[in-house]
């Protein structure tokens, strides 16, 4: 892609007592792309996102967000963006119908409110208070509000939050419409499948810095790809990197037949992603994982 949407080089924010949260991070986001950005708690992610949406101030770096430096952009700039949070909040008592309305009027060229509601699967709740919808419907009414503006950048920071696994994929449906009509999304998830799902590139921060950023499937590089062989002999559990597992295989079966427990594992995002994170990042992420 030839135009840039957002531009990141060499961003750095230091707070107050020399607390580094971000040491250099650089990625770049086309017109039309799902970009996902991914790292444990405390990495740096929010803080990125927060710099880009204009809400907090760099201390070096260069940044380009829809063509101009976000601590400079004024409301028009503000109107082409999109913006889900992952805590927005107190609900109001005004419905669903008139929350949307009235965002609506914000925006010039606003999408149809009956439609977006439709899209969020709320059709059927757009007379109801928004207090009053549970926890998972309220972050549809969340969505709804990022769109309703028709931006031209949407921010979701942890969209899928609380939702059950019916809705996540409906709300990836919706993703993918967006997608169809040519938004330019920024995605942070902890659920891994939902970025190798939605986003064609994604960036790996780890502690304040870049670990990796690419194509989806090529995170990492060819070397966190290698497929891993697994096998049981007698009470000990074997485990070989190789670019050949169907020779290794073969040499085991002619050692005497087929191993007890032999698997072939290629590497998944997730396989990858915890690669980068030290061991007790890891552990949290896999308990997180498990919950």
């Amino acid at each position: 892609m030839s135009e840039h949407v957002v531009r990141v080089q060499d961003l750095r924010k230091t707070y107050r007592g020399g607390l580094e949260a971000l040491r250099g991070v650089s990625f770049d986001i086309g017109r039309g792309e799902t970009f996902a950005l991914l790292g444990p708690n405390g990495a740096g992610k929010s803080t990125v996102i927060e710099i880009l949406e204009g809400y907090r101030d760099r201390t070096s770096g260069e940044v380009s967000v829809l063509g101009v430096d976000p601590h400079r952009g004024g409301l028009d700039w503000k109107a082409r963006l999109g913006i889900v949070l992952q805590n927005t909040g107190e609900a109001p008592t005004a419905s669903v119908r008139e929350l949307l309305a009235h965002f609506a009027s914000f925006y010039p060229r606003s999408r149809d409110v009956d439609e977006v509601i439709a899209a969020v699967g709320l059709s059927e709740k757009a007379k109801v208070s928004v207090r009053k919808l549970s926890g998972g419907q309220r972050r549809r009414v969340d969505v709804a509000l990022g769109i309703i503006g028709r931006p031209e950048l949407l921010f979701l920071d942890e969209p899928t939050t609380g939702f059950d696994p019916e809705v996540r994929r409906h709300f990836w449906d919706l993703i993918r419409q967006l997608q169809a009509e040519g938004t330019t999304i920024l995605l942070t998830t902890h659920y891994l499948d939902e970025a190798a799902e939605l986003a064609e590139r994604a960036a790996i921060i780890v502690a304040g810095e870049v670990a990796s950023v690419g194509p989806i499937d090529d995170l990492g590089g060819p070397a966190a790809r290698v497929p891993i062989v697994r096998w049981r002999e007698g009470d000990a559990m074997h485990e070989e990197r190789t670019d050949d597992p169907g020779a290794l295989v073969a040499g085991l079966y002619a050692r005497g037949g087929e191993p007890d427990r032999l698997e072939v594992v290629r590497p998944s995002l997730e396989d990858v992603y915890l690669s980068f994170l030290g061991d007790e990042a890891r552990r949290v992420t896999e308990a997180g994982n498990a919950a």
